[in-house]
């Protein structure tokens, strides 16, 4: 089947990152999952959450899709709908970022705004949920794809984000770091390692004030990181260990990537690196670990990458971005 433009969904590449943590004891790759069409690894999610709807009869040529998404997952929606000729109603709330809303738009989807929280639990994501049931009674013919509870979710990563990071690593993983959301990739990337018995051991990244592991529920910054309910998908085996970090460890972790690494990724791969940070001295000698950056840098310039953002939520920080400590790389170019 030529999927054009969707075709190209994976298979993005997996770097071996030598500078943020200079000297260390184990090896350190990172998976760019922003240099995906649609600019996340919810490309992935979105892409075959539609096919196997596809397969199944749920979708045709008519079907409304309906889904609630904070942004990554709204636009590998709006983009693989844009494509099939579907048309998409992309539910959001007011922490999803004007640019996240005018790429939906720009794909040709509509946007539905949610303004309030839902009264009994205080939660958008919610409020949200409750929205797209009562659209998808209200349209006849339509789909909602629900990806906090849909198993094609945590498939497509199942099938391919593991594989890939396996394959390129000649099986060789010791330590796989990825943050947590819907816990699709938290899933897949689990459940490939269980099934193929390898040696990988899984921590998960959860925001703090997200409430997916059991902590007490908070305010949070970053769209898109932990979540104000467990999802469905949850099982509490995804994982053999879990830590938490705060919206200014992602600052942090995304302002070192760009300093020593030059990748400009998303929120909540500086949540994962930073949480690399916090588990080095248990990594033993010589590990491989990965880590997963989930979405591209531009999306948060107004946000993470914007000194103006970072003082007035956080205060004067900039002394944070790299450990003083360390002298910056020097590199001599030669043309």
């Amino acid at each position: 089947m030529d999927d054009g433009i969707l075709s190209t969904i994976g298979n993005t590449p997996l770097v071996k990152l030598s500078r943020v943590f200079r000297g260390g004891h184990f090896q350190l790759f990172g998976k760019l999952e922003g240099l995906n069409p649609g600019g996340s690894a919810k490309d992935r999610s979105a892409l075959n959450i539609l096919r196997r709807a596809m397969e199944a009869g749920k979708i045709g040529p008519r079907t409304v899709i309906i889904e609630s998404s904070s942004g990554n997952l709204g636009i590998g929606m709006a983009q693989a709908c844009r494509y099939y000729g579907l048309r998409f109603i992309c539910i959001v709330d007011p922490k999803t970022t004007p640019q996240n809303i005018g790429i939906i738009k720009a794909y040709e989807a509509e946007i539905d705004l949610i303004t309030e929280p839902d009264p009994v639990t205080g939660e958008f994501i919610q409020a949200r949920l409750n929205r797209a049931k009562a659209l998808r009674r209200a349209i006849s013919d339509s789909f909602w794809p629900n990806q906090y509870a849909n198993p094609a979710n945590i498939e497509a990563h199942y099938q391919t984000t593991m594989h890939e990071i396996v394959t390129e690593l000649g099986g060789s993983v010791d330590y796989l770091f990825c943050a947590v959301s819907t816990c699709g990739t938290l899933g897949g990337c689990s459940g490939y390692a269980r099934s193929h018995k390898l040696r990988t051991k899984i921590v998960a990244v959860d925001a703090a004030g997200s409430v997916i592991f059991g902590g007490p529920p908070g305010s949070r910054l970053i769209p898109g990181h932990g979540a104000g309910r467990r999802p469905e998908l949850f099982e509490p085996d995804m994982s053999d260990d879990h830590i938490n970090v705060t919206d200014l460890e992602c600052v942090i972790g995304c302002r070192r990537l760009v300093r020593r690494e030059a990748i400009l990724a998303g929120g909540s791969s500086g949540g994962v690196l930073m949480a690399v940070d916090k588990f080095k001295n248990r990594i033993p000698s010589g590990a491989t670990c990965v880590a997963i950056f989930h979405d591209r840098g531009e999306r948060y310039l107004d946000t993470i990458y914007s000194d103006a953002w970072v003082a007035e939520h956080f205060g004067e920080v900039s002394g944070y971005w790299d450990d003083e400590t360390e002298e910056e790389p020097c590199v001599t170019m030669t043309y």
